[in-house]
């Protein structure tokens, strides 16, 4: 997969989780689509995954007792395009503000896990052994 070039990378969140629009129109005051498109955008990237996606989206879904599971593959998808950038700031933005967020709830990395891909499950894999997490079916047997 090619990387999406960084200054796109708010569109790409809008594109895959049209979701998101009613977070990103409260964080910039205007509409989202117009507000992917400024120039400040993706240099809030860490920002926008914190109030746009993870906390008001993907947190939710992980928690449900009925999760949107066509939305959760979507999540995981754009995730996924964020962990393999070529950028260290774009994979640094989605493990800190994604990844590790999983750990302050119990259950979560247990209920992403079945939705995430490769890459995605390589680097949540080395951030529960940097943090002595082990969690059985996933870094434990």
């Amino acid at each position: 997969m090619s990387d999406v070039p960084f200054e796109e990378i708010p569109s790409l969140l809008l594109r895959t989780i049209p979701e998101s629009a009613e977070f990103i129109a409260e964080k910039y005051e205007m509409p989202a689509e117009a507000a992917v498109l400024t120039e400040d955008a993706p240099y809030h990237i860490q920002s926008v995954l914190a109030q746009c996606f993870m906390t008001p989206i993907l947190m939710p879904q992980l928690e449900s007792d009925t999760p949107d599971t066509e939305l959760l593959e979507r999540c995981w998808d754009f995730v996924e395009r964020l962990t393999e950038h070529s950028l260290e700031s774009v994979r640094g933005a989605a493990y800190f503000e994604v990844l590790e967020q999983l750990l302050n709830a119990h259950g979560l990395v247990e209920a992403a896990w079945p939705y995430m891909k490769e890459r995605t499950r390589a680097r949540t894999l080395t951030m529960l052994d940097s943090y002595g997490v082990h969690l059985r079916g996933i870094n434990r047997r």
